[in-house]
């Protein structure tokens, strides 16, 4: 697949332009589907009615709904999305020798990972969350993430000891050679989140062809 490069700016937004090249490719070999076949073991994509109304959307949300006021930095811990029975601790992720962003171990299915180089879960900026949607043995933490719906919920427990949650906006997949990755890791004026895993066509030869997204942004600190 298509390797992409953009150049540095801020902290996060470079950390996280970076997670483009893993997000397409370490997470989506679909080793499960390979030995078992693809029919009704398919994870479920984003529905039309899930994604982002016009280009643009996500930004004109911000300003019409400010949201949550920003927290400061705290690592985050564990996440959790009830709508699909998601419950995760969460993991730093760094880069890898080749520039890319590390990912979690594939035989650790229930464990997903932050770039920790990049914006804190409710801090101002937009943050990056990565996790497989399987593993040779089957499903992984986010096989689910492609039924989530708009205005659903995610919780991020903070180490600080505050749990951010955040409204999904939208739900959307994209081909590789197609991501849009400043839409996806680009700067944000209020705290947003991406969740991301392999979604998309499925190749025997290459596994998942594009990615899920999940957009969403801090609407509430409990």
């Amino acid at each position: 697949m298509r390797r992409t490069r953009r150049s540095a700016g801020t902290r996060g937004r470079t950390g996280n332009a970076l997670i483009a090249t893993v997000s397409a490719v370490a997470l989506c070999s679909g080793a499960w589907l390979l030995g078992s076949g693809t029919g009704p073991h398919s994870p479920p994509q984003p529905s039309a009615a899930q994604a982002s109304a016009r280009p643009g959307q996500h930004e004109a949300g911000a300003r019409q709904e400010s949201g949550s006021a920003s927290l400061p930095p705290s690592p985050p811990d564990r996440l959790r999305i009830p709508a699909i029975g998601v419950d995760t601790p969460l993991m730093g992720l760094g880069l890898t020798r080749q520039g890319s962003l590390d990912v979690p171990p594939p035989e650790r299915k229930n464990l997903a990972g932050w770039y920790e180089a990049g914006t804190t879960p409710g801090e101002r900026g937009t943050a990056v969350v990565a996790g497989h949607v399987d593993n040779k043995e089957g499903p992984a933490v986010f096989y689910e993430l492609g039924a989530l719906r708009r205005g659903t919920t995610i919780e991020v427990e903070r180490r600080d000891g505050s749990v951010a949650v955040f409204t999904v906006d939208a739900n959307e997949v994209y081909d590789a050679d197609a991501f849009p990755d400043d839409k996806v890791y680009g700067a944000a004026s209020r705290p947003e989140l991406r969740v991301i895993t392999c979604g998309g066509r499925y190749s025997e030869e290459t596994g998942y062809q594009g990615n899920v997204v999940v957009f969403a942004h801090l609407t509430e600190v409990r």
